[in-house]
């Protein structure tokens, strides 16, 4: 297929016309009378190109390239004008519009013209899909930061499954980086330069989650206002990955497992069969067993799609992936805003350490985010990362062994003087600053007075360990330590 076109005008014969034309062309084309029903057209199907008159009755073309650039950016507008309205077509122009034809116009430019925008478009879609390719290349697991042995079993099984062309079934809570782990079995596998396409089979209901995945016919129900290409479709050479599968209803799962028994399908209200090739790899956080036990999940298609398992752990049972994912997050995060570096201070990173975490990666990248949008220096305390809850993560009993690798037994809080005839700020800030000095102190300690490795182990640069060190009055020295650092 040559691309997908929309012919918008209000005159029939133009419409007629071109859409001939560009028919003979290769292009499967489809056309609307007016700005409302083309708009309507773009939300419920996927052009390459759009052809719009200037001057229409309703919405005129400037205003639906302005409503299709809101609704699809990546679809090009090819605008036809009128003789004298060229400042208009300028205006266009600015507004997003690829290119513009000024009327009167022979075949032989509009052919040209089409087809330089229709490959300029094809092209750039597939320099999307490389570029996502060489993304996902650039981290060793599609972004995935791990040090844990837990994570090292699930890259290694990804490695064996994804030259295969076999089923996955991933498994994990929800945050955990299930689609992550789905996006590196496509990013290494022979399908690598075809598609990956997601569907979230909670976030529809059973009439749209078989639209989206099977696609529908012009009329199949209430809003079909066109024939739309369903997700299978779309991903057929590639990757199609099923997120919350145990949300699908039964009916769906009957469609499903045909659909991949066979590899051919039918669109909603059609029936003439498409035949596909796509992987299947799907994910929940449910359990299925209990789910196939009481019915609501159909045991032929529950052992079709779990040929392999892989689970994610949750963050909880990899406490040693913490302090990398954190660091991961802020530098990132620090890119994405334009804030300038910053870094975590040592009670802020204690607090990475010793929060639950529920909603697993998901949640600490959110609050890292947050955290650096909102943080007033260079320097992000527990308070920023955690808000409330920071105050109460600091006072808590646990170890530091787990991150500064020094031997220390659990143990109360640690006192500050006059503490119970202060404001809670006042006490706050003395225990705080007691809290960093038991710290560094002990990172130094652990280290034998090697500064760098102190501050790479308390998530911190070099300079700004030091800097911490100063206003503490900390010395190497005074600690009766020798570095051998210098």
């Amino acid at each position: 297929m040559n691309g997908r076109l929309l012919i918008v005008d209000d005159e029939r014969s133009i419409r007629f016309a071109l859409g001939g034309l560009l028919r003979k062309e290769g292009y499967e084309v489809e056309t609307a009378e007016s700005g409302e029903e083309a708009l309507a057209k773009v939300k419920a199907g996927s052009f390459h190109v759009v052809i719009t008159d200037l001057s229409m009755k309703g919405m005129s073309g400037l205003d639906l390239l302005r409503a299709i650039k809101e609704t699809d950016a990546a679809c090009a507008v090819l605008m036809i004008t009128a003789y004298g309205t060229q400042r208009i077509a300028v205006e266009a122009m600015k507004a997003g519009a690829e290119d513009y034809l000024p009327k009167p116009f022979d075949n032989d430019e509009l052919r040209i013209k089409v087809r330089n925008v229709m490959e300029k478009q094809l092209l750039r879609r597939a320099y999307d899909r490389l570029v996502e390719r060489v993304n996902l290349e650039s981290g060793r697991f599609a972004g995935m930061v791990a040090n844990s042995r837990a994570m090292m079993r699930v890259f290694e099984t990804i490695e064996k499954v994804a030259p295969t062309d076999v089923t996955v079934l991933i498994r994990g809570e929800s945050g955990t980086g299930k689609e992550l782990v789905a996006r590196a079995l496509h990013a290494r596998s022979p399908r690598a330069n075809g598609s990956f396409v997601a569907v979230n089979c909670a976030s529809f209901s059973r009439e749209l989650v078989e639209s989206e995945l099977f696609g529908h016919e012009k009329g199949a129900f209430t809003g079909a206002v066109a024939r739309r290409e369903g997700k299978f479709e779309a991903a057929d050479g590639g990757t199609l990955f099923l997120d919350e599968i145990g949300d699908m209803s039964p009916e769906t799962q009957a469609k499903l497992l045909r659909a991949i028994q066979e590899k051919r399908f039918e669109r909603v209200g059609g029936n003439q069969p498409l035949a596909v090739d796509v992987r299947i790899i799907a994910a929940t956080n449910q359990n299925l067993e209990e789910m196939v036990a009481s019915g609501r999940f159909r045991e032929d298609l529950y052992y079709r799609i779990k040929v392999v398992e892989l689970r994610v752990p949750p963050l909880r049972e990899r406490p040693e992936d913490i302090p990398a994912l954190a660091l991961h997050f802020l530098d990132a995060a620090c890119a994405n805003f334009g804030t300038g570096r910053k870094t975590l201070a040592p009670e802020a990173m204690r607090a990475c350490l010793e929060n639950p975490w529920r909603g697993n990666v998901r949640s600490l990248k959110a609050a890292i985010e947050q955290a650096v949008i909102l943080s007033a220096g260079s320097e992000i305390t527990a308070a920023e990362l955690l808000g409330g809850a920071a105050a109460q993560s600091a006072q808590r009993a646990a170890p530091l062994a787990a991150f500064t690798g020094a031997s220390m037994p659990a143990q109360e809080p640690t006192a500050v003087n006059g503490a119970g005839e202060l404001k809670f700020r006042e006490a706050k800030d003395k225990f705080v600053t007691q809290f960093e000095r038991d710290f560094v102190i002990n990172a130094l300690k652990a280290t034998g007075g090697n500064i760098s490795r102190a501050a790479e182990r308390a998530g911190m640069y070099r300079q700004s360990f030091q800097q911490k060190m100063r206003e503490l009055g900390i010395s190497v020295a005074d600690l009766g330590l020798r570095s051998d650092e210098e």
